[in-house]
């Protein structure tokens, strides 16, 4: 959201300002992708745990938690890549650049 708020575009018309977030947006998609392996929670289990857990069954939820999907180097981690990579992002914005 705050990558939007600080390149997007005020007018639906403006399509040049458009093809600059949608640059920029794919810039964050192909690091994450780049460092995680994949973009999509299911695929990304598969890569960390080698399945995918349906957190929406209880028992499955539990043996995620138990699986360490909670701990430090699971998901929190992974979101820890997200806000690294938007923070890089915004600071370049931010620089100019």
């Amino acid at each position: 959201m705050t990558i939007g708020s600080l390149i997007g575009r005020e007018r639906l018309e403006d399509i040049d300002q458009y093809r600059k977030c949608i640059a920029v947006a794919t810039k964050v998609y192909d690091r994450f992708k780049e460092q995680i392996g994949h973009t999509i929670c299911a695929e990304i289990h598969k890569i960390r745990y080698g399945r995918t857990y349906r957190l929406f069954i209880p028992e499955e939820s539990e043996a995620f938690h138990n699986m360490g999907g909670h701990a430090r180097n699971g998901c929190p981690e992974v979101c820890g890549v997200a806000a690294k990579i938007a923070a890089e992002i915004i600071l370049d914005i931010k620089e100019g650049d």
